[in-house]
């Protein structure tokens, strides 16, 4: 019973030190009354998004146009009131952030309709969205002769769900909504490997093949039918800093790369001003800082290798 009690002790005593490291180390907690965007629900509204973009192909199956429309309108109207809440919470804390207000000086509601403004803009871009991914898994189907049919692409490519995500989370990033884009693209980076800023431009009919490992910046801009693969690439150099150290923001970065190029495993490009003209192609393992002119063939030099008897 005694050892029982001061363990109590103990563990109330750790609360208390924590508890205090949140007074003085006031940079890793958010507490008060202004909750930020749940990760929880910004998952679930990808979920109901991948329903709409892709019907009959989760969790809603026997679908058929006699039903459809009543299954898309109960999604909408649902995703409608989600998203108004959690982009209004968003446009809140970067309110605070930017004001430097106190959080209970502008309540939740005071943003609601600037976050409805926002969910029926995002929505509104669906059905475009539908059309750029449509063209996503042909050129999935056209460049991987693995692929028996598109649902196999739609169910099981790993690069379509990153580029899915991505076209989700851009939209937003295009309308200035604060944190969302990047929980949507860090959820979709834990997923399946590939880390793509919500910044980043990609053109239509854009394939990731295999996937893990392939990195694109913010900056990048990616034109139409561009095929990578996994452990790709395309960076930043060393960032550019002002006079009293801080890293130079709103710069461009990352690399541009235009129609029709095929950037093979483990290459990497980086800069800002790199571009890689189009109908060229980057071999396995290339590194490159500079730009290619297009139709352009850049591969490593293939090593010599040495082959002796087993001891």
């Amino acid at each position: 019973m005694a050892a029982d009690f001061r363990r109590k002790e103990q563990l109330a005593e750790l609360t208390d030190r924590i508890v205090d490291s949140y007074r003085d180390i006031g940079t890793i907690n958010h507490l008060g009354h202004c909750p930020l965007p749940s990760t929880s629900a910004v998952v679930e509204i990808l979920h109901d998004l991948k329903e709409i973009l892709y019907p009959g192909y989760r969790r809603r199956q026997n679908l058929h146009l006699g039903n459809v429309t009543y299954f898309v309108g109960d999604l909408i109207d649902g995703l409608h009131d989600k998203l108004t809440q959690q982009i209004a919470r968003a446009l809140r804390y970067d309110y605070d952030m930017t004001e430097h207000a106190e959080c209970d000086r502008q309540t939740l509601e005071d943003f609601e309709a600037a976050g409805q403004e926002h969910a029926i803009r995002f929505l509104e871009a669906l059905p475009e969205i539908r059309s750029l991914l449509a063209t996503d898994v042909q050129a999935a189907f056209d460049g991987d002769p693995a692929a028996r049919n598109l649902d196999e692409i739609i169910f099981c490519y790993p690069g379509l769900q990153a580029v899915t995500v991505h076209r989700l989370a851009h939209q937003l990033y295009n309308q200035n909504v604060p944190l969302i884009p990047r929980i949507m693209a860090e959820w979709s980076h834990g997923q399946t490997g590939i880390d793509i800023h919500p910044g980043a431009k990609l053109g239509p009919s854009f394939f990731i093949d295999h996937g893990t490992g392939v990195v694109i910046g913010e900056t990048c801009d990616i034109a139409a039918n561009v095929k990578i693969y996994q452990g790709v690439t395309l960076g930043a150099l060393s960032f550019a800093k002002d006079g009293e150290g801080r890293l130079v923001r709103g710069t461009k970065r990352h690399p541009t790369i235009e129609d029709g190029v095929v950037i093979y495993a483990n290459a990497t490009i980086l800069g800002g001003d790199t571009v890689i003209g189009a109908n060229s192609v980057i071999g396995a393992s290339v590194s490159l800082t500079k730009s290619v002119p297009p139709s352009t063939v850049v591969t490593i030099e293939k090593p010599s290798l040495r082959f002796r008897e087993a001891s």
